[in-house]
């Protein structure tokens, strides 16, 4: 009985020791390749169309849109109701632009979202109904239809003398409101060679991507072409069920580089620092000046009963104040929480950041690119 215990024990040690050493074994910043990459073929599709919008409550457009009213005395024709442009009144209708995203290997019958925007001089499209709406691909072949009540995230209301406004009133969309009619052609089956396209190129991870998938998957001949594209052979055995071995590939485990970047945005007093960022040995001084400026009128007035005026006489006080600090050394960091620990030793803001880091990038001491939006 002892002894079969030991066993199933000595066991359980094992298989937690084994499945440890997997997990350290594991890169820290391993990202699946799905994250990282999409693959040939794999992409959205835009499609896009011309519509109409009526039910609106007087939001639509003016009667100068000329379009509108040609829109709609064309769809009153194709009904058997002849009426000229010019005797329509728009005011509960408006032209809209319809778009859509078509995810790829979307079969006929799927119903997408769609986008509605105002095309003309609509002040609002809140409870209005899109018309049926052919949507088209480049190639000018219809792919979905879209109809169906709008739903707008915000509202217009206007008086006499004010005018209240919520988000875009002229922007709607329509879940669900798509119904795909093509099918997007993609050559998938019988591929004998494969890419991988990388989101953020780059030559390092795109080696690293192809030295993960050659461990994962012998025989793939897995290449870097070029930092964005890393390219595969499909074995025999996948070639007619291509599908399998994405579904594999996408949970190779590669760990991404990047360059290191520090991005500055001057009109949000924001500032993002990369990882791979570092700093060389530098002496930093970052002194706060203050200037405040008070204007003020000293008033003579004479005596009651007497002949003489009111002087006044303008007067302005000046105060500077200067801070008093001293030179500081940020010593030389190598990883980002150096560089978090020696800005913040500063004890300078945001603001003051933008500047300390065009400083050091002038003087050579900041290792990473400098982006300033």
């Amino acid at each position: 009985m002892k002894s079969s215990i030991k066993l199933k024990l000595f066991a359980l040690a094992a298989i937690l020791a084994s499945a440890l050493s997997l997990i350290f074994s594991l890169p820290a910043s391993a990202i699946r390749l799905k994250e990282l990459a999409t693959f040939e073929g794999v992409r959205v599709n835009q499609i896009t169309g011309y519509g109409l919008v009526v039910g609106l409550n007087g939001t639509g457009d003016k009667d100068q849109t000329g379009f509108t009213r040609q829109s709609l005395s064309n769809l009153l024709k194709r009904m058997d109701i002849s009426v000229a442009p010019s005797a329509l009144k728009v005011k509960n209708v408006a032209a809209v632009m319809v778009t859509a995203d078509l995810p790829p290997f979307v079969k006929p019958g799927t119903k997408i979202d769609v986008l509605v925007s105002s095309l003309g001089d609509a002040t609002s499209l809140q409870g209005g109904t899109l018309l049926i709406t052919p949507l088209k691909a480049l190639d000018d072949h219809i792919y979905a239809i879209a109809q169906g009540p709008l739903s707008v995230g915000g509202f217009a209301l206007t008086g006499q003398a004010a005018t209240v406004q919520k988000n875009h009133p002229t922007v709607g969309r329509i879940v669900q409101g798509g119904t795909v009619e093509r099918e997007v052609p993609i050559r998938w089956q019988g591929k004998e060679t494969l890419s991988v396209k990388l989101a953020l190129p780059d030559f390092t991870t795109a080696a690293r991507t192809a030295e993960a998938i050659n461990e994962s998957l012998p025989g793939a001949g897995a290449r870097p072409l070029d930092a964005a594209t890393v390219e595969l052979n499909v074995p025999a055995n996948y070639r007619e069920n291509l599908a399998v071995m994405v579904a594999e590939l996408e949970n190779v485990l590669v760990e991404p580089d990047s360059v290191g970047k520090v991005i500055i945005n001057e009109r949000t007093g924001s500032v993002v620092v990369g990882e791979n960022v570092k700093l060389s040995t530098v002496a930093v001084a970052h002194g706060n000046l203050s200037v405040q400026i008070r204007e003020s009128e000293n008033v003579n007035q004479p005596n009651p009963f007497s002949s003489g005026e009111t002087v006044t006489t303008p007067q302005t006080d000046i105060n500077v104040e200067e801070g008093a600090d001293k030179l500081l050394l940020i010593e030389r960091s190598t990883n980002i929480n150096d560089v978090v620990k020696a800005l913040n030793a500063i004890g300078v803001t945001p603001r003051d950041l933008i500047t300390i880091f065009q400083l050091i990038q002038a003087a050579g001491a900041l290792h990473g690119e400098l982006e300033i939006l």
